[in-house]
């Protein structure tokens, strides 16, 4: 159950099986249905996932009804709504997961413990960090002067799987274009 995210500290630090073990205690499995909101727009996220199985989506709704999506996740990611985990305010997004999932949830309480307790732990939270906003200014500063086309080709280079897992709905908001550009762009490439 927990094999996955075992690979994942691995991978990110140098820590010891016995703290390993430890670690993966702290996580406990939920299993969600498609479309099920984690977080709403008015709550304070308390929650980590790392996902299992599935894949997360975090978005926010605009006044006149249209769903922006901010990020994704999929199988072997940690995912948040992040400034409300931190800053314990309420979100002002969704998270939902977009497949039916598995969830591997560990409390905000619990995270800070093991962040405290074991600092490789702490350096997978840096890293997160540090790659959410390479990230978020890659795509607000790559998009910025991209057509829909190098908008697309940019997702498809950096993100491959993205196109292949989520609604065209969901992608274009993400890209911001509109769903029936996404659609002519994908039948030319």
């Amino acid at each position: 159950m927990h094999s996955l995210l075992k690979n994942y500290i691995k991978e990110e630090t140098g820590i010891s099986e016995v703290h390993l073990d430890l670690i993966c205690t702290y996580f406990k499995t939920i299993q969600t249905k498609r479309n099920q909101i984690l977080i709403s727009f008015d709550e304070v996220c308390s929650n980590y996932y790392f996902i299992n199985k599935g894949s997360i989506r975090l978005y926010t709704i605009n006044s006149d009804g249209t769903e922006n999506s901010r990020y994704f996740g999929f199988e072997g990611m940690l995912c948040t709504a992040l400034p409300s985990f931190i800053d314990q305010k309420p979100a002002g997004e969704y998270l939902q997961t977009i497949e039916k999932s598995e969830l591997l949830v560990i409390s905000r309480v619990d995270f800070y413990k093991l962040v405290d307790q074991f600092p490789e732990f702490g350096n997978i939270h840096k890293r997160i960090l540090e790659l959410g906003f390479i990230t978020s200014q890659q795509r607000i500063y790559g998009f910025q002067g991209f057509d829909a086309l190098e908008k697309v080709k940019w997702i498809i280079k950096n993100q491959p799987q993205f196109l292949l897992r989520v609604s065209n709905k969901m992608a274009a908001s993400y890209v911001g274009i509109s769903p029936s550009t996404l659609s002519r762009i994908k039948s030319k490439l």
